[in-house]
């Protein structure tokens, strides 16, 4: 309880930055862009991206890159995961994402059939509708 007490008050009065190591960007960059993503580029060449969306074939190499860089922000970078920095982990994946993955959001996504979307949106429409008539009905029968 105390500990947590005091971890407070340095929060509010802006003093817990002297405890919190700071952001090795330059190191968490080239480790990332040095040994996890080299890897990751060499499997990609023979994906096809420019083409189609890669994800069933890749996976296995996805999950490899983001452990590599899981591994080395949870070692060495922790602190660069802070929503100070702008999370270095974060935007690495999003320029990922950008380059290797960018036909995959048009091709997944589609709207569902005309009658699956007629399932789920009926029974929210006739429950708008009747609830009034059966509140006004319990209400006139009480009196």
């Amino acid at each position: 309880m105390a500990t947590n007490m005091v971890s407070f008050i340095l929060i509010w009065a802006g003093l817990a930055e002297a405890l919190v190591p700071t952001c090795d960007q330059d190191s968490f960059e080239s480790f990332v862009r040095g040994f996890c993503l080299p890897q990751f580029n060499k499997s990609m060449e023979s994906s096809g991206y420019q083409d189609s969306c890669p994800w069933p074939d890749v996976k296995s190499h996805y999950h490899a890159l983001k452990n590599c860089v899981d591994l080395y922000a949870n070692l060495t970078a922790t602190a660069c995961r802070g929503w100070k920095q702008g999370s270095l982990v974060d935007g690495f994946f999003l320029e990922v994402h950008q380059t290797y993955f960018f036909h995959c959001g048009s091709q997944m996504i589609q709207d569902p059939p005309l009658t699956t979307a007629i399932l789920l949106i009926a029974p929210g429409i006739i429950v708008t509708l009747f609830l009034p008539l059966c509140v006004h009905h319990l209400v006139t029968d009480t009196n």
